[in-house]
Formats: C-alpha cells, sequence, structure tokens
C-alpha cells in the first residue's frame, strides 16, 4: 500500500461541498478556535458534542471516513504512546491496577482517554483542512490574516508562500520515499527484522536518498522561480479574489454555539 493512502495532512481532495466552498481565512480560524475548543472541553459530554459535529463536518466535505481513518496510521504510534503515558504517569482517585510501583488509578485513565481524544479531534481537523482547501488558498488566507503584521515589518508574504511550499510538498516526499523503499526493497534492503537499533540503521539507504532529492527539488523550484522573475509580494495581482459570503457567517455562529455548549457542560 502507498505511503499517500496513509496520509491525508498535506493533500487535497477536489470537490464541491459546502466545506469546499468556505472562504479559506474562515476555515483558518475555524481550526484554531477548534483547537482552543478541545482544549476547552474536560469531561465525556463535550468530547462526544465535539466528535459528533467533527463527523457531520466530514459527511457535510463529502470526503470518505475511511479515507480520514486511513490518514491516522502515520500517528497511531502517539496516540497509544500518550494514551499509556498517561496511564502511568497520572495518579490519583480509585485504583484499577497494582504491580509494584507501577499502578493504573483513575485519573490516569480519565486524562489518557482525553488526550487520546484531543489529538483525534486536532488530526483530523488539521487533515479536514487541507483536504478541501487547495494550498494556492491556504497560502492566500493566511497572507490576508497575517496583513496587519506588515505593519510591524513581518515578511507576511514569505511565511505565507512557505507554508504553502511545505504542505505542497508534503505529498511528493512521501510519493519519492515509497519509491525509494520500493527500489531499496528490489535491492534485496530488509526494513523490517531485527532490533530496534538494527531497524535504524537499515533507515540510511532511504533517508539519505530523500535528503538528497529533497534537495534537488528545492533547488529547481528556486531555479524556476527565479527565471520567472519572482520578486516576493510586491506588486502581486491575484486571479481569485477571496470574498467572504453567508456560509463564513453560519460558521462563526457555528463557533459560538460549540464554545456555548462546551462551555455550559464543563465539569
Amino acid at each position: 500500500m502507498s505511503i499517500l493512502q496513509n496520509f491525508a495532512i498535506g493533500q487535497y481532495v477536489p470537490g464541491d461541498s459546502f466545506v469546499h466552498r468556505l472562504d479559506p481565512r474562515s476555515k483558518l480560524l475555524f481550526v484554531i478556535a477548534f483547537a482552543f475548543i478541545v482544549f476547552l472541553a474536560n469531561n465525556v459530554v463535550s468530547y462526544g458534542m465535539l466528535l459528533l459535529f467533527l463527523l457531520l463536518s466530514i459527511i457535510i466535505s463529502k470526503i470518505s471516513p475511511g479515507y480520514i481513518v486511513k490518514g491516522l496510521k502515520p500517528v497511531w504510534f502517539l496516540l497509544l504512546f500518550t494514551v499509556v503515558l498517561h496511564l502511568f504517569a497520572t495518579k490519583g482517585g480509585e485504583v484499577y491496577f497494582q504491580w509494584g510501583w507501577l499502578s493504573i488509578q483513575e485519573n490516569g485513565v480519565r486524562q489518557g482517554m482525553f488526550m487520546f481524544c484531543r489529538l483525534i479531534l486536532l488530526v483530523v481537523v488539521s487533515s479536514l483542512l487541507t483536504l478541501t482547501t487547495t494550498p494556492m488558498d491556504l497560502t492566500d488566507g493566511l497572507e490576508r490574516l497575517l496583513g496587519p503584521l506588515r505593519k510591524l515589518n513581518v515578511p507576511v508574504y514569505e511565511i505565507a508562500l512557505m507554508m504553502s511550499i511545505a504542505l505542497r510538498f508534503i505529498p511528493t516526499l512521501l510519493e519519492e520515499t515509497d519509491k525509494i523503499i520500493k527500489a531499496q526493497k528490489a535491492r534485496g534492503a530488509d526494513f523490517e527484522s531485527g532490533n530496534l537499533l538494527k531497524r535504524a540503521k537499515n533507515m540510511l539507504p532511504i533517508v539519505i536518498p530523500l535528503f538528497i532529492s529533497a534537495f534537488r527539488r528545492a533547488e529547481e523550484l528556486a531555479l524556476a522561480m527565479e527565471a520567472r522573475g519572482y520578486r516576493g509580494g510586491t506588486g502581486r495581482t491575484r486571479l481569485r479574489q477571496l470574498q467572504l459570503t453567508w456560509r463564513d457567517l453560519m460558521i462563526v455562529f457555528v463557533v459560538i454555539v460549540i464554545v456555548a455548549l462546551v462551555w455550559w457542560w464543563r465539569a
């Protein structure tokens, strides 16, 4: 199975859904607000509401839920590690398991579940942002949002461009990694056997060609931009002008409702 099929962040799925047609500025602000709301929630009811809302958003966006679930595969280890860490490190409440100095207590189970939900929500909402927004729209939206910082001599356009290029090259580098892995396996390389140290050493035939390819692509991109007379944001015009609509006002209303509900159900 290709690595691209297991990584959703950075990829874009063309569509004409309600979520696709939202202004990128409103989607960026919503993701920031949603991240704040996720950390505001602190009980089962509030997390349940957020999960339900996110599921409805996925359905409205017409993105396959299975595709998004596959996109969580690269972060499963981080999710499980976070849960296990909280299970054994957080103390308090009823003791469920005791073995020497290791113990699983009520607060550890509670915090482990909540951190698991938080990470799932943050990864999925970030994936939904990139899956429904083109890199160019993300760049324009981010540049507009950071526009006031120009008065402080902040290189807004350069920051937005770097983020856009980074998002654009995530699928490219993943595809390149997949090709290198298949090529090395065809030459007899083994990436699955042995202990952890041996597996890490076996990754060198992948990492080194990947770095060389990334630097080569970066140089080619720089030469192409220079050949086309790239001058940064000075005098730049846009083919597509961003414009807020009733959909974006509805998102503001939805955020207010979610904040109110989560605050109401806070323990």
